[in-house]
């Protein structure tokens, strides 16, 4: 079931017969939706008449669209040459256990907290660097990574 479908549709609208703007048009149902469903990419498809093929081959093209629901704290951890050499695999894997994310899980079973792996934050002096929503965090160690997950919580 679309959730929001009223504004979905405002959003179709706004794009519908314009070439070239399937990225935005997903971008905004996206941050309506919290991801894109099967169903929602359907539903894009079939009042767009854009092929649902098009629509899935750009929605798993880039890395900015989820095809899956995400938790309410995005995890974003820079995996980026600085934060690379300055153990951001550490970091990784410090905030995996303390959500008790296994394997290749990214969301937390409550929907808390979804993880993703980022080429680069743009915060190089601060490797090994994450960000939390809209918070940056730098200088980072497996266990000051710890606290800043508990003090969310």
């Amino acid at each position: 079931m679309i959730e929001h479908k009223k504004e979905v549709d405002e959003i179709i609208n706004k794009y519908i017969g314009q070439k070239g703007n399937l990225i935005p048009l997903l971008q905004e149902v996206q941050q309506k939706e919290k991801y894109l469903s099967k169903e929602t990419m359907r539903y894009i498809a079939e009042k767009t008449k854009i092929s649902i093929a098009d629509i899935y081959g750009v929605a798993t093209f880039y890395t900015m669209f989820r095809l899956k629901p995400q938790g309410e704290h995005i995890i974003r951890v820079c995996k980026g040459t600085a934060c690379h050499v300055s153990g951001a695999n550490s970091i990784l894997d410090a905030i995996k256990q303390e959500l008790n994310l296994k394997g290749d899980e990214d969301t937390t079973s409550d929907m808390l907290f979804t993880i993703m792996e980022v080429a680069c934050l743009g915060c190089c002096s601060l490797a090994p660097v994450i960000m939390v929503d809209d918070n940056t965090f730098g200088k980072l160690t497996p266990d000051s990574v710890r606290k800043i997950i508990k003090q969310i919580k």
